[in-house]
């Protein structure tokens, strides 16, 4: 699938913040209301507001002319509206906050960002509690204490949105890299956090760095042109902003403390309590400046994790396991005996969910093998959306027939790779498919999704999902929970019985790599192997550039516990063949 348009409510947001940038540059009332109302109006709407913009008919909602028509097509094409962009560059990113507070508004957060240097909540606050407010003319220590009253209660904040994974590592890499180069050659930066454990979504960015000038390195994280602001640095470390809007931790630790620092700030709360207590057991004590031994009454530093675990009486732990998910205990067993030999994304032969030209993909199918086969893959199923999809571009009966044949001819022009003719084949209400099983037999690959009616009961919807998997052609079900991380809830449905079903029908689960679904999620994904499922991880790519979604599907699959051994695509053709249903009946 390709990422989803954004949700009424981003467009929403991104129209209301127009309106108050507006209001902030002194534009007339009725234009910064006019944005408010259509932010209204979009919020508010029953339809997706992004469909009814390509179709040219998001003026049918109220409030919503031409003009801002092509504001919200200029969002869902480059992901921004330009006059927004333009005017952010005049106003610092906190000062809107500023303008939300009540009893502000964008004529005094003006006054104050002028007079005072207000430019965020924080600086509010200060100007508050040292009551300079009161000095700016017109205001007073009445406004003090209401704004105080207002940042008490958290008037003005909005949530700070989650971002998902690839975007937080190309971050937190990026910043790495140009610490790095900052720091001189004795300097090291690397990533820690939820993004070095591969979690879906993540709320900051912790970063690790050992130098041997710790403050200087600290200080020189404003230089980084990411970075908006820089709260404090230090040579323990500093706090830090980007203009992007999420958090940057960095901590700075002396070479020889590097182990110690980079577990802290790389497992769970939960792992590291756990292996707090358990340590407290054996008369020692872990902290992210080392290990105090009771009996020696020293504390010992450690340069690598695998030592500080080590001095646990522990095997080394991969990050993605350290959620104090039976870890700890595994890796007490026999020298670490009970830890996985996580998948890699070496192991992975071919990706069997993949899209074309033929329903909503960007590429051909040759263009798609040639790409899959640089990625040293040895097949690739072409399955494009079929019939009743209800996105447009759906494949109808006849020309899925010309799909197959021109996937066959393909297949003998581009060497090195097995092309395999399927189909994402549409779940309908009832369970059923929407082509017939005399098509569906000429496929070599047929997947099955859910892409509509989600609403039902957690009843139909389950009855729905197993009378798929009980079809004699069906090999696999696509991102099994319908969920969108950060944007949409999985539908309601028993996974405890669709795993049983699956299991027992011999109907394959897949881990959906696509960032925004990692469907199965890594709990359910241990949860259908532990019930006898068998396991698939695909790209969903729907062009060339989109094949390398596979590393997202794979980190999920490490933090299920997966080994390669689980998961179906890491056999050749031949061999994925004989754990097929077909095949076992």
């Amino acid at each position: 699938m390709p990422a989803a348009d954004p949700s009424n409510a981003v467009i929403a947001d991104a129209l209301e913040e127009l309106g108050d940038l507006y209001e902030l540059d002194g534009a007339i009332i009725h234009r910064v209301l006019a944005y408010r109302t259509a932010a209204r109006s979009v919020r508010d709407a029953s339809l997706s507001v992004a469909a009814l913009a390509r179709d040219g008919r998001a003026r049918e909602l109220p409030g919503i002319g031409s003009t801002l028509e092509e504001k919200i097509l200029a969002l869902l094409d480059s992901g921004a509206i330009p006059a927004a962009e333009r005017l952010r560059a005049k106003f610092p990113a906190g000062l809107i906050a500023v303008t939300r507070l009540p009893g502000l508004g964008a004529k005094r957060a003006r006054l104050l960002h002028s007079e005072l240097g207000v430019d965020s909540l924080e600086k509010l606050r200060e100007a508050a509690l040292a009551q300079r407010i009161r000095t700016v003319r017109g205001l007073g220590p009445r406004l003090e204490e209401r704004v105080l009253a207002a940042l008490a209660e958290g008037a003005g904040e909005r949530a700070t949105p989650r971002v998902l994974l690839p975007r937080a590592i190309e971050i937190g890499e990026g910043l790495a890299a140009g610490l790095a180069e900052l720091g001189g050659p004795e300097t090291h930066v690397q990533v820690a956090g939820s993004a070095r454990r591969c979690a879906d979504s993540v709320k900051d960015i912790d970063l690790i760095a050992v130098t041997t000038r710790p403050t200087a390195l600290a200080k020189s994280l404003v230089k980084l042109e990411e970075i908006e602001t820089v709260g404090s640095a230090g040579k323990s470390g500093a706090r830090a902003r980007t203009h992007s809007g999420i958090g940057v931790d960095l901590r700075i630790a002396k070479p020889s403390q590097l182990g110690n620092l980079l577990q802290h700030f790389t497992g769970s709360g939960r792992h590291n309590a756990a292996l707090r207590e358990a340590a407290v057991r054996r008369g020692l004590h872990v902290s992210e400046y080392g290990l105090l031994d009771d009996a020696i009454g020293r504390t010992r530093t450690c340069t690598s994790e695998a030592e500080l675990y080590e001095l646990l009486g522990l095997a080394y732990i991969e990050p993605e396991l350290r959620e104090n998910r039976g870890e700890l205990d595994a890796a007490r067993l026999d020298g670490g005996a009970g830890l996985p030999i996580l998948i890699e994304l070496e192991d992975i032969r071919g990706d069997l969910h993949s899209h074309t030209i033929a329903s909503d993909g960007r590429n051909t199918i040759e263009e798609m093998a040639t790409a899959a086969r640089e990625r040293g893959y040895e097949y690739l199923a072409i399955t494009d959306h079929s019939a009743t999809h209800g996105f447009g571009n759906d494949v109808s009966p006849g020309q899925l027939r010309r799909q197959i044949e021109l996937v066959r001819e393909a297949n003998a022009r581009v060497q090195g790779i097995e092309l395999l003719a399927g189909s994402e084949v549409n779940i309908l209400p009832d369970g059923s498919l929407d082509y017939e099983d005399e098509l569906l037999g000429q496929l070599d690959w047929v997947i099955a999704s859910a892409h509509t009616s989600f609403g039902t009961s957690e009843q139909a919807m389950t009855e729905r999902m197993i009378a798929t998997i009980e079809h004699p052609l069906v090999d696999a079900i696509g991102h099994p929970t319908g969920r969108l991380i950060e944007r949409r809830e999985p539908y309601a449905i028993d996974l405890d019985a669709v795993f049983a079903a699956a299991a027992r029908t011999g109907t394959m689960l897949e881990i959906n790599a696509n960032p925004d679904r990692r469907d199965l999620s890594d709990v359910h994904a241990r949860a259908a192997v532990r019930a006898g499922v068998t396991v698939l991880i695909d790209s969903d790519a729907h062009r060339t550039s989109t094949l390398a979604n596979m590393r997202w599907g794979v980190a999920t699959a490490r933090r299920a516990w997966l080994t390669r051994e689980n998961v179906a695509n890491t056999r050749s053709w031949h061999g994925l063949q004989r754990l097929r249903k077909q095949t076992r009946t």
